[in-house]
């Protein structure tokens, strides 16, 4: 071992270099800092131990899924561990419905560690028994009920953990054009991507495709064929095996199905995602490269897809191709819902020209699409809230108002704020200002007329409505930027993938 040197050796002593570079003397040169150790991109710290080491696995095999794309993984379950578990846990709503057990996550947090360790030994021993879902119906826009299906807690966690596993995986192979609940994407991601693709490419005609009753339709033979391409642990395959057989508990009475996933498990996203990128997402990007004659661009959001064309017949021809794609793999398109139109930027003239009225529009993830005009003239394509969204959420206030009637106004106040808040913080896009308006103006006549019937002399003017207004109603502001400026930094250059 060397000996270390004495501090008093003017050799080493640390010099705060000159500015001048008049003359450089043995004083300037300071001593170096020494180098990071190990591999400096990969997290070694957290605000837990247990989350460092958790994600520093993950990374392993992201790492493998990155550098081996046709590799099939045999060992996952290990993954699953003690610690994981519990970052699901905590990730999980506190106040979410309970499934058939009953148990609330406040129960399931009194004895954590036992109950953590107790499903942690029954998953790795292969004791775990999945419970059936319980059935809840939600209102959609149009009237109809969506049903949904609610796991037990025990079944969130674990399904939770397995997705962060399984998401290592597939986020090396999913595609750029899919966006629908997948980690760093959202909503806005894809109106991004679908606008500015729009505006820069040559798209001339849009193809709106849907599927129906996609989640009800999911076959579990392909499913479980699409999952061996790359999963080879017999575990993983069988935990998503009981999952897809669980059935759902409606009236007392267990039905299990033979095809679909549940609606509203945590797993059931991921999964849509691995069947749809076998079924539509490989294929189309294979048939944009060898098919079609002019541009064309895809964006995906779960079962909604969107696609622009620069030649009709590009289009047409797609359309015929999915229908009878999608049959194969027991899926059928929407055929109200799937539809082709002209729409970009020249389709105003061409549509001018024939006499045809102004350019139809369509819908995607609660926007209308509109072919609009610059004020200064020149192509924009623009946004609005979809009319019957916004209708279906004045109707909820509108019914919680009725029960909040006789609250304090302050609580009413604040509530209500934090309506038009959440409101706005999807909405509030550019060229949707109006939108924003008549949304805080419907809510504000709501909150006026309910105060108005909580006596016979509960009358208020406007004039001190307008207070209440501008004390608890926030107002309407562009929170969102330009489409094309967010796009350019999330993705630096243009790829046709993306």
């Amino acid at each position: 071992m060397m000996n270390e040197p004495k501090k008093s050796d003017p050799a080493i002593v640390a010099v705060k270099p000159t500015n001048k570079p008049v003359q450089k003397t043995a004083a300037e040169s300071a001593e170096p800092r020494a180098g990071a150790k190990g591999n400096a991109s990969q997290q070694s710290t957290d605000r837990t131990q247990c989350r460092a080491s958790v994600s520093q696995a993950l990374e392993r095999v992201r790492q493998a899924a990155k550098a081996r794309k046709k590799e099939r993984f045999t060992a996952l379950l290990h993954h699953v561990t003690v610690d994981l578990l519990r970052l699901s846990f905590y990730a999980l709503k506190r106040n979410a419905a309970p499934g058939v057990d009953g148990v609330t996550w406040q129960d399931y947090e009194a004895s954590l560690g036992s109950n953590l360790q107790g499903l942690h030994d029954r998953v790795h021993r292969g004791a775990y028994r999945a419970m059936p879902s319980r059935r809840k119906y939600i209102p959609k826009p149009d009237g109809r009920q969506r049903p949904l299906g609610i796991a037990s807690l025990e079944d969130k966690i674990l399904q939770r953990a397995v997705v962060a596993v399984l998401n290592a995986i597939y986020e090396e192979d999913f595609l750029g054009f899919s966006y629908g609940f997948r980690p760093k994407r959202s909503q806005h991601d894809a109106l991004d991507a679908l606008m500015v693709g729009i505006q820069r490419r040559k798209v001339s005609w849009i193809l709106d495709a849907d599927y129906r009753s996609f989640f009800d339709s999911v076959s579990h033979d392909w499913l479980l064929r699409f999952l061996e391409h790359r999963i080879g642990d017999e575990r993983i395959l069988r935990l998503i095996r009981k999952w897809l057989k669980a059935g759902v508990l409606e009236d007392g009475i267990v039905t299990e199905s033979g095809a679909g996933t549940p609606q509203g498990a945590t797993v059931s996203p991921l999964l849509a995602n691995i069947y749809l990128h076998y079924v539509f997402d490989l294929w189309a990007q294979q048939w944009r490269k060898r098919h079609a004659r002019g541009d064309m661009i895809v964006v995906r959001f779960a079962d909604d897809s969107v696609l622009g064309f620069e030649y009709e017949d590009d289009a047409k021809r797609f359309l015929e191709e999915m229908r009878v794609r999608s049959e194969v793999f027991s899926l059928t398109l929407h055929p109200e819902k799937t539809r082709i139109i002209r729409f970009g930027r020249f389709a105003a003239l061409n549509r001018k020209e024939r006499g045809q009225g102004k350019p139809e529009t369509f819908n995607f993830l609660g926007f209308t699409m509109i072919c609009g005009q610059k004020r200064a003239g020149g192509f924009q394509l623009q946004r609005r809230t979809r009319r019957d969204r916004m209708q279906a959420t004045i109707q909820r206030v509108k019914e919680e108002l009725q029960r909040r009637r006789h609250r304090p106004i302050p609580e009413q106040g604040k509530w209500l704020g934090q309506v038009v808040r959440g409101f706005f913080a999807y909405h509030a896009v550019p060229t949707n200002y109006r939108a924003l308006v008549l949304f805080r103006v419907r809510i504000a006549q709501l909150w006026k007329r309910a105060l108005a019937r909580r006596s016979q002399k509960g009358r208020r003017t406007w004039k001190k409505m307008l207070r209440l207004i501008a004390d608890w109603l926030p107002r309407p502001r562009i929170l969102h930027p330009w489409p094309e400026r967010r796009f350019a930094v999330t993705y630096p250059r243009w790829e046709p993938c993306a």
